[in-house]
């Protein structure tokens, strides 16, 4: 069995393979060493279903209003294309957060989506991972390209709230 490309590396000039990059921290349980590594570990995660580990990447506070069923239902339903970083702003070692702004490529029901966010990431020194913490769109942006997902639907930005709770809220 060969060894496939990464989800969150689909769309890269030379892309690596899924053991090179996002396995480790999804079946290893290594911590994500950035906010991009942790970025794209959770757009592999969507991907692949590993909804445990969209759960256990988001900051605890977070965690309150994540739709297991409706992110799992989401995640299964939508056919991932590809993830474009556009910027990284801190996020490396040493840093207490960062942002990384990006574009995810999915369809569903026929319909492509590019949804462009710019998410905040925060380290927890004494667990020493990096979390998903929220989206920190500039309002003003469309945050969905295509098709408008429904009030109760899952927001495509991946932060586990319902889209009217969420991304739907700036518009």
């Amino acid at each position: 069995m060969t060894d496939p490309i990464c989800p969150c590396r689909a769309m890269d000039a030379q892309p690596l393979s899924y053991l090179a990059c996002c396995a480790p921290y999804l079946e290893q349980g290594q911590p994500a060493p950035s906010a991009e590594a942790l970025m794209r570990s959770r757009y592999t995660a969507f991907a692949t279903g590993a909804i445990d580990y969209l759960f256990g990447t988001l900051a605890p506070e977070a965690r309150h209003d994540f739709d297991r069923k409706a992110i799992t239902h989401w995640s299964s339903q939508s056919q991932w294309l590809g993830l474009e970083i556009l910027e990284t702003e801190r996020g490396g070692p040493g840093d207490e957060s960062g942002y990384v702004e990006f574009v995810a490529h999915f369809a569903s029901e026929g319909e492509r989506y590019a949804h462009r966010e710019r998410s905040l990431f925060r380290y927890d020194a004494e667990d020493g991972r990096w979390y998903f913490a929220e989206e920190a769109n500039r309002r003003n942006e469309p945050i969905v390209k295509g098709k408008q997902p429904g009030r109760n639907d899952p927001c495509p930005c991946g932060s586990g709230k319902k889209y009217k709770k969420c991304c739907g809220a700036a518009a």
